[in-house]
């Protein structure tokens, strides 16, 4: 079966160890870094610092709205595929610019979030909110440029290999804002019932002086020959482009808070979970629905050119259609959306299975924040390879169905009870999978995105590949109480068995591997950097 998948070329003329010693694959790696640290400082780090503050837990949920960038990042993408910084983009060139402004913008608003005690008042709560939404706002626009850096910087046959350097940064990333930011602020005093916002201050501080990695990566390496020309519509045009753009965010914003306030006003706080999470749903399609009206009224009534709005957001999705044909592109989008959905619903209620289970938090933070996270690297660089060596195709079957039968390990844990070996056992299966899957999948999105749309087609990809698989998450705590945790394992396995249909389907009817362009186009505009 798997002998009838063809992937992209695999690379065989050097051998495996050569691969790795390049240039690009430390640089992927220090950009990953730079990408894998706001994300946590937004999170389980920023929770912490406002449960010690003294924030109250409704308030504290407030901040979960800085979260909405990164699953809506290919709104402005765009705009990050076509306008140009003045000042910048002639000095550094496209990628670069936006990436050094992204990547300023993060450490400004770490520093703002540094110089903020959220134990200081409302107005106070109201700036720290205002910072993380910002450094959502601006990480999500720096793993835009990232992502369009990495797929232009290399060929498409080593996609697997950048991806899993990348993905390791990240990981390291999340382990220093995670671990070590928390680690920082105790040792220097704070902790539940002794807040020390010093001690915040200057962790979130040194987070942003990490961010010295990227910034340095960014001014040393090349612009990627495969970066899309400049733009020849007129400076004007961009600005009204970029109106249109904020007129729809200040909309989006002001349906999504007046719905909420409404809600809040009738006492819907006090609904059951599956009630809120409907009227949750409905409230987001509420303000989408309302920027995007307002957004085409607007270009209709003159801020923008239809044309010009037609090129930036309408274009790249049409490309996409027409390049692989309405039944090809549907079933690929369905092969994006599904692929992750076995160990995402999984890892939503992971660590609270650990926890039913009877694993101390310390035996949890040991075995799948450290031995995990060291795992999936290992993981993440054996798919690169051997997406590099075999292709993709065969690469992401073989991670599908790793990542599914992964999941009968829980049903074994479950079993056998509190046991550390066999945690340790399941973390490094379920860890390896899941970085070998991640490689691979990664390189597969970078294989379908065209020069011309680099930014935005892979951020629609990327946000879509976990829309469904979150969604379908949010269920996993009913499905549990439903089925007890080997039956809901034993379900998160066989969700996997419609993945590899539909990658041994893709593989069957794509004879020839997506490239993001027309043979040959990707491999020679991309093949190596200035």
């Amino acid at each position: 079966m798997i002998g009838t998948m063809r992937g992209m070329r695999a690379t065989t003329a050097a051998p495996w160890w050569r691969v790795l010693w390049d240039w690009r694959v430390a640089a992927m790696a220090a950009l990953g870094f730079a990408a894998g640290l706001p994300l946590l400082l937004i999170f389980s780090s920023l929770s912490l610092w406002l449960g010690e503050a003294g924030v109250e837990r409704r308030a504290v949920t407030f901040f979960s709205w800085a979260a909405l960038a990164y699953s809506f990042k290919f709104v402005w993408a765009p705009l990050v595929d076509r306008v140009p910084l003045p000042g910048l983009t002639a000095r550094l060139g496209r990628r670069r610019a936006w990436l050094l402004l992204a990547q300023l913008g993060v450490v400004g608003a770490m520093l703002g979030m540094a110089a903020t005690d959220p134990a200081a008042g409302p107005a106070a709560l109201m700036r720290m909110a205002a910072f993380a939404v910002l450094l959502g706002f601006m990480s999500a626009t720096q793993d835009i440029v990232i992502d369009a850096y990495r797929i232009e910087m290399a060929a498409p046959e080593q996609q697997g290999v950048l991806s899993a350097a990348y993905i390791a940064g990240y990981r390291i990333g999340m382990v220093v804002a995670g671990a070590g930011v928390l680690f920082l602020a105790a040792a220097w005093g704070s902790s539940k019932g002794a807040y020390d916002y010093a001690a915040w201050a200057a962790a979130y501080t040194v987070a942003a002086v990490a961010m010295g990695v990227g910034l340095l990566t960014t001014l040393s390496v090349p612009e990627p020959r495969g970066a899309p020309p400049d733009a020849v519509t007129p400076a004007g045009e961009h600005a009204r482009l970029l109106g249109v753009f904020l007129l729809a965010v200040t909309v989006f914003v002001a349906v999504f808070w007046a719905a909420g306030a409404w809600a809040q006003a009738r006492g819907w706080g006090a609904l059951g979970p599956l009630p809120t999470l409907g009227w949750e749903a409905l409230r987001l399609a509420l303000a989408l629905g309302a920027a995007f009206g307002v957004g085409a009224l607007a270009v209709r009534a003159g801020l923008a050119k239809p044309s010009a709005a037609h090129q930036t957001w309408v274009e790249p999705v049409l490309a996409f259609f027409r390049q692989h044909g309405w039944a090809d592109a549907l079933l690929l989008l369905a092969v994006v959306g599904l692929y992750r959905i076995s160990d995402i619903v999984l890892g939503v209620i992971s660590n609270v299975f650990y926890q039913d289970l009877g694993f101390s938090k310390p035996d949890i933070a040991a075995a799948v924040k450290t031995f995990g996270v060291v795992v999936s690297i290992g993981g993440g660089f054996l798919g690169g390879l051997l997406a590099t060596r075999l292709g993709v195709m065969r690469a992401l079957w073989w991670g599908a169905l790793l990542s599914a039968l992964t999941n009968l390990g829980f049903v074994a844990l479950a079993l056998a009870g509190p046991q550390r070996p066999a945690l340790y056992a399941v973390v490094a299966a379920d860890n390896l999978a899941a970085g070998f899957a991640s490689a691979a999948f990664v390189a597969f999105l970078s294989s379908l995105t065209q020069v011309r749309f680099t930014a935005v087609q892979y951020a629609i990809f990327s946000s879509l590949m976990t829309l469904l698989p979150k969604a379908l998450g949010g269920y996993s705590g009913g499905m549990v109480d439903a089925l007890g945790y080997p039956g809901f394992f034993v379900l998160t396995t066989l969700l996997g068995v419609p993945v590899l249909a539909l990658v041994t389907w893709a593989g069957r009817r794509l004879p020839a591997a997506p490239d993001g362009g027309a043979p040959g186009d990707r491999a020679t505009a991309a093949a190596s950097p200035k």
